[in-house]
C-alpha cells in the first residue's frame, strides 16, 4: 500500500507540530523523563525530533512502500545523542520513548490523511516504528559490548594490581568503576585455567559466582585463573560449588580480608599455596592456603615461615617444658611419619597443654623427606637436614624456628 502524494505533503507541512507534540507527550506520560537532568532531557528531545523528521523524510521519498527504512536511516536518529546517554537511559526507557512518540505520530498523522489513506498511513507508521525499535536495541547492544570490553580490561588491571599488592589510587578508581568500592569479605582464589576461550572462562566463572549470591573479579594470567570473591564469608563453600569452572589441578584459597584494598595478602598466600600444592598430592580440592603452610615453607615462602613460627614455635616457647618435650620428641625420630603412619594418612602429635597438632598428611609433609617408608636415610637428620658428623639420634639439638616445617635442628 502506498500513501498518496497529497497525504505526504500534509505530513511534511506538519512535521514541526508533530515533533512538539511528541516531546510534550514524553513530559506528560513518563515520570522518569521528568526526573532526568536538563541536559539528558534535551538530548532525548533531539532524538524524538530526529525520529519524527526521519519518518517524514522516509514517507515523502517512498510513500511508505517496502519493508521500512534502512538501517542507516534509523541509526541517524540515535546518532544525534552522545553514547553516554545509554548510561542514563536504559533500553526499556528508550522503548518507552519510541512507544510514546509512535502513539503521538499515529494519532496526529491519521488526522492528516486524505480519505482512503488511513490504513496505508497507519501501516507505514507501524513499519517505521518497528525498525526504530530494532535500531535502538542495536545501539544498546553495541554500547553494552563496548562497555563489556572496557570493563574486562579494567577487571584485568584490578586483578593484576591485587596480585602485585599495588593498592594505589588508580586501583581504587578502577575498582570503584567496577562497583567494588564497598565490597566486603574478599578472598583471592587461584587455580589453573580451563581449556577453551579465556573470555568464556571468565564469563562463566562470573555467572557461576553470581548465582551463589556473591560477586567476583576474574582474570586469566597465562596458565592460572585468579578469582577475587567478594560479599561472602563462606568462601570455601562457594569455591567448592564453582570448582568445575577451574582447570585441572589444585585450587587454593587465600585468607579472607575485610576489603579489596587488603586483598594483596590473600593473593600472596593463594599464589604461594598454588605453587607449593603439588607437594601434597593427596590434598583436598579446593584447599585453604593455611593448610599448605609446611609446603609453602619448604618452597621458600617467608610469610608462611612467620605464620608457622607465630602459631607453633612461640606458643611452645612460652612453655619451656613443652618446648623441651617437643625437641626431645623430634630429636629421637619420633615424628609422625617415623611412627609408621597410615598410608597417606595422619597420626597427629597432640600437645596436652596447648592442643597444638602436627599433621603430616603425606610423605612430603613428614620429617624425613624422600624416605616414604619412614626410615631415616643414612646421614640425614629427622627434620630433613644433615646431622653434624652423620646420624646421631642421641645428641641434643636446638630448635631454629625459621627452618623446616616445625623447626630446624642444629
Amino acid at each position: 500500500m502506498t500513501v498518496s502524494q497529497e497525504t505526504r505533503d500534509r505530513v511534511v507541512q506538519q512535521a514541526g507540530a508533530l515533533s512538539t507534540a511528541a516531546v510534550r507527550r514524553l513530559e506528560a506520560d513518563l515520570d522518569w523523563y521528568r526526573a532526568l537532568a536538563a541536559a539528558d532531557r534535551s538530548w532525548i528531545g533531539l532524538v524524538a525530533q530526529a525520529g519524527v523528521a526521519a519518518f517524514v523524510a522516509w514517507l515523502k521519498d517512498t510513500g511508505g512502500r517496502g519493508r521500512g527504512p534502512d538501517q542507516q536511516v534509523t541509526a541517524e536518529i540515535f546518532g544525534s545523542a552522545p553514547r553516554e546517554l545509554t548510561w542514563s537511559v536504559s533500553l526499556g526507557q528508550t522503548l518507552d520513548i519510541v512507544r510514546s512518540v509512535v502513539d503521538v505520530v499515529e494519532a496526529e498523522v491519521l488526522l492528516l490523511a486524505t480519505r482512503g489513506d488511513e490504513a496505508a498511513l497507519r501501516e507505514a507508521v507501524l513499519r517505521y516504528s518497528r525498525e526504530v525499535a530494532f535500531s535502538a536495541a542495536q545501539v544498546y547492544a553495541e554500547a553494552a559490548e563496548a562497555r563489556g570490553a572496557w570493563d574486562a580490561r579494567l577487571e584485568a588491571l584490578v586483578v593484576d594490581a591485587v596480585v602485585r599488592a599495588e593498592a594505589d589510587d588508580s586501583m581504587q578508581s578502577r575498582a570503584t568503576a567496577l562497583g567494588w568500592g564497598s565490597v566486603a569479605s574478599v578472598t583471592v582464589v587461584a587455580g589453573s585455567t580451563p581449556p577453551g576461550s579465556t573470555a568464556a572462562a571468565v564469563d562463566a566463572m562470573r555467572r557461576a559466582v553470581a548465582r551463589l549470591g556473591a560477586t567476583a573479579l576474574a582474570a586469566v594470567q597465562r596458565r592460572r585463573l585468579v578469582v577475587i570473591l567478594g560479599g561472602t564469608t563462606e568462601a570455601l563453600k562457594a569455591v567448592t560449588a564453582i570448582a568445575d569452572h577451574f582447570g585441572q589441578g589444585p585450587i587454593v584459597l587465600g585468607p579472607t580480608v575485610p576489603h579489596l584494598f587488603a586483598a594483596g595478602r590473600s593473593a600472596r598466600a593463594a599464589l604461594s599455596g598454588l605453587a607449593a600444592a603439588p607437594a601434597w598430592p593427596g590434598g583436598p580440592r579446593p584447599v585453604l592456603s593455611d593448610e599448605l603452610l609446611p609446603e609453602r615453607v619448604l618452597n621458600g615462602d617467608p610469610a608462611a615461615s612467620r605464620v608457622l613460627v607465630d602459631r607453633v614455635y612461640h606458643p611452645l616457647e612460652a612453655h619451656p617444658s613443652l618446648l623441651t618435650t617437643a625437641a626431645s620428641y623430634l630429636a629421637r625420630g619420633h615424628c609422625a611419619c617415623a611412627l609408621r603412619p597410615r598410608q597417606h594418612g595422619s597420626l597427629p602429635a597432640r600437645s596436652h597443654r596447648r592442643g597444638h597438632r602436627i599433621r603430616p598428611r603425606s610423605p612430603a609433609r613428614g620429617a624425613y623427606r624422600g624416605d616414604r617408608a619412614g626410615r631415616r636415610p643414612p646421614g640425614r637428620h629427622p627434620a630433613g637436614g644433615m646431622a653434624r658428623g652423620g646420624a646421631d639420634p642421641g645428641r641434643t639439638h636446638t630448635i631454629r624456628p625459621d627452618l623446616a616445617v616445625f623447626g630446624g635442628f642444629l
